[in-house]
């Protein structure tokens, strides 16, 4: 080290915000990643992956602002970087052994040891770098990684073979990600090994991690029909019990809705009505940068619930949501006002609005108008409902094939009503109470071990409509003119 007299500054890269934790809006993201460019390719297709740090999603799927082709990157910048909220969980489906194309042999300028090669998606196992006639070797006469854009980049190694060398030759596979298909994001089970794929892989999140999924979502795919109906499908009895909810963009192609009011139609059509579904139309942008909107809703929504105690009581709607635009996904601009976004949440469709900054605008569940039940209707009890039960069974789960005696009753009834007398008092909710009633448990469910308890639950409803009737007050005027004398 050399000797230091006298005053001196470091600089140091700046470091990320540490994300806000939280699970009520575990988010588990289903699409395709540059996973060419992670520590271990092969070993990232069709398996749930959790990231609690941008760094860490990146080691393990890679990233590229490419988001139409790499659809989990979307998530990744939303999560990480717009909102700061983790974890996530992600699904790649883009298999390398399977999504791949031979790519041209490539000619790359030596400039200073390093040569780049301008093709996205190579597989680093697959290259063979050339000087002339000479093969070079891996990590004795080159080293490889990739630079900002996903291209290739071969630094040259002094004492290598190739250390004189003005140009390379490189041979090499990418992987494709226009090969995939929506059947490789809804998935399935291996008939023979019973290996599972894509959205099947919604029930391995719990055995694999020990959270229960918050919201699922799969930009840049949810839009097709077939897609956003197993999605929907897939919130409901996981792993025999669990709810959730998921994030579905309502079609903006130019085989969707180009108009606000195309939205119903396109939305009927595509036979959205569950009330697990949070329905969105359009796409937005952040800067530069395009998205679908479920990928950045989905953020939001996470970070909303892990400001808030991990309690998903609130609704994501009318929230400054980090963009600065909406688009049809083709890039043209849509530019909606109050009363046009209203007709849009008169359809079960949560779009944005430009109110003092870009917001969230709808709070229906994509079941409205059909479904009026509060708790099915709003978007924000819908998922109280969900993150409830789902506690609930997290909760007592050691408690089943105890002796079904006065104490194992009243442990529940007790431990319940505590539970819910501190979310009243934290204004998370009206009421939470549970009762054990007896002419909901009959002697024949007791003595075959079925006890029923029954809870009450009063989430908020949104305050969506605040109206303030205005009136002339004639009599005041005349006061005022007369000096106050009536």
């Amino acid at each position: 080290m050399a000797y230091q007299h006298g005053v001196r500054v470091l600089e140091q890269e700046t470091s990320l915000s540490s994300p806000i934790e939280g699970t009520a809006g575990l988010q588990v993201v289903f699409g395709t990643a540059p996973i060419n460019q992670a520590d271990d390719p092969y070993a990232v297709t069709n398996v749930p992956v959790i990231a609690y740090t941008y760094k860490e999603a990146v080691s393990q799927l890679g990233f590229s602002y490419d988001f139409a082709n790499y659809t989990l990157c979307q998530s990744i910048y939303a999560s990480f970087m717009l909102h700061g909220v983790a974890p996530v969980i992600f699904i790649n489906v883009l298999d390398p052994t399977k999504h791949i194309v031979t790519n041209d042999t490539a000619t790359a300028e030596v400039v200073n040891l390093q040569a780049t090669v301008e093709v996205t998606g190579i597989l680093p196992d697959t290259v063979t770098v050339k000087s002339g006639s000479t093969t070079l070797a891996l990590d004795t006469d080159y080293t490889l990684s990739f630079d900002d854009d996903g291209y290739l980049v071969i630094t040259l190694l002094s004492s290598g073979a190739g250390a004189s060398a003005t140009s390379l030759t490189v041979d090499s596979t990418s992987i494709d990600p226009t090969a995939v298909e929506a059947d490789d994001i809804i998935g399935g089970v291996d008939s023979t090994t019973g290996a599972e794929t894509g959205m099947e892989l919604v029930r391995a999140v719990y055995p694999k991690f020990g959270m229960t999924p918050g919201l699922l979502l799969a930009p840049g795919w949810s839009h097709l029909t077939d897609v956003a109906a197993v999605l929907a499908a897939k919130c409901e009895e996981i792993n025999g019990y669990f709810t959730c909810e998921c994030l579905i963009d309502i079609d903006s192609t130019s085989d969707g809705a180009v108009k606000y009011s195309d939205v119903l139609t396109v939305k009927n059509n595509s036979g959205i009505s569950s009330p697990h579904v949070y329905a969105l139309w359009p796409c937005v942008v952040a800067g530069s940068y395009q998205f679908w909107y479920s990928a950045i809703m989905g953020a939001l929504i996470a970070y909303t619930d892990a400001d808030n105690d991990d309690v998903p009581n609130l609704s994501p709607s009318n929230r400054l949501v980090g963009v600065t635009g909406t688009v049809l996904a083709d890039g043209t601009e849509v530019m909606l006002d109050q009363v046009q976004g209203n007709v849009v949440n008169s359809y079960g469709v949560t779009t944005a609005i430009n109110n003092n900054g870009w917001r969230t605008w709808g709070n229906n569940t994509a079941a409205y108008p059909t479904t009026t039940d509060p708790k099915d209707r709003w978007f924000c009890c819908r998922r109280f409902f969900s993150w409830w039960g789902n506690s609930f069974i997290l909760t007592y789960a050691e408690k089943v094939d105890n002796p079904a005696n006065l104490r194992l009753i009243e442990s529940i009834v007790d431990s319940e009503n505590i539970r819910g007398n501190a979310y009243v008092a934290q204004d998370k909710c009206a009421a939470a109470y549970i009762e054990f009633l007896e002419d909901e448990n009959t002697a024949t469910d007791i003595i075959n071990g079925k006890l029923t308890f029954h809870q009450h639950l009063a989430p908020y409803v949104p305050a969506e409509d605040i109206c303030n009737t205005l009136e002339f007050d004639t009599d005041a005027l005349v006061s005022a003119i007369n000096g106050g004398e009536s």
